[in-house]
């Protein structure tokens, strides 16, 4: 996917901040097996305002930074690593445009020198909660936030069905053949593949929401792993599409069964997702959604 300001690695958010800088205009998740997602209107993109100049008062910096999904009417599940290590000042903001990247351009030549009111212009601001274990261990680093925002002002200004969630257990209950037999879909606003120029590599476009077929590789107790290896049909996620959903067919429904976290730095073989049917992920999100 093309996400130019947002890493899919498990950096912190700040770090993720920097990469923003340097945007390329255009779509993404991996331009190999991809498609535009307009259909996909429960995907969205989680965009910031913040400060990192002299004078923390008021934002000098807007940009959409990761991935995300809705699950409920109010509640904007993505990645903790998204949400963490910001300036003190950071607001955050959740867009169900199908270009997000245009919008803000839009926003930023309507209103110069103002990030909080391009930020208001294409999406709707919200308050982030991080799972308070994070970072964990590699064997589970918790790396999952959920965004609030008001239920109706984002009625007003988009229309969408919320994603589903696993049952507890839903992916072991499929067994090694069963996760083989099933279809995955990622989906998100990240950058493409690696590609080399005169600079070394560059991670191209970013900002449109889009999709990709992705096979089961493994599964262990907090993550699931996804292939995205081009000579098997696959699509993948890249930088910018952290917190972005992996949906499966489950019992014949969609359901949101993982949220991209990391993969491999060209982003060329996988995907590495947190899984949304574990004890752990359930504890979390209980609070804030109903879950099967």
């Amino acid at each position: 996917m093309t996400a130019v300001r947002i890493r899919l690695t498990a950096v912190t958010a700040g770090a993720c901040a920097l990469v923003l800088a340097a945007a390329l205009p255009s779509s993404a998740i991996n331009s190999y097996n991809a498609t535009p997602a307009p259909e996909r209107t429960e995907v969205g993109a989680l965009v910031a305002t913040w400060d990192n100049d002299a004078n923390p008062t008021t934002p000098d910096r807007v940009d959409w930074v990761c991935s995300g999904t809705m699950i409920d009417a109010d509640t904007f599940l993505t990645a903790a690593h998204c949400t963490t290590d910001w300036p003190d000042n950071v607001r955050f903001y959740v867009s169900l445009d199908q270009d997000v990247q245009a919008g803000l351009d839009k926003a930023a030549a309507q209103h110069p020198g103002n990030p909080a009111a391009v930020a208001e212009a294409v999406a709707v601001r919200g308050t982030a909660h991080n799972h308070p274990a994070y970072p964990g261990p590699a064997s589970d680093t918790h790396d999952i936030s959920v965004v609030e925002v008001p239920a109706a002002q984002l009625k007003a200004r988009w229309t969408f069905t919320p994603a589903g969630l696993p049952k507890a257990g839903a992916l072991n209950a499929l067994g090694p053949q069963g996760l083989d037999d099933t279809s995955f879909t990622v989906a998100g606003y990240g950058t493409q593949e690696a590609r080399r120029g005169p600079g070394g590599h560059t991670h191209p476009g970013g900002g449109v929401r889009m999709k990709a077929p992705v096979t089961y590789n493994a599964l262990n107790d907090a993550w699931l792993r996804l292939s995205m290896t081009a000579p098997q049909g696959n699509g993948g996620a890249c930088y910018g599409d952290s917190g972005g959903p992996n949906f499966a067919t489950l019992a014949g429904k969609r359901t949101l069964v993982a949220t991209t976290i990391t993969g491999d730095t060209p982003c060329y073989a996988t995907n590495v997702t947190y899984r949304l049917d574990t004890p752990g992920a359930r504890a979390f999100l209980s609070p804030y959604t109903n879950l099967p």
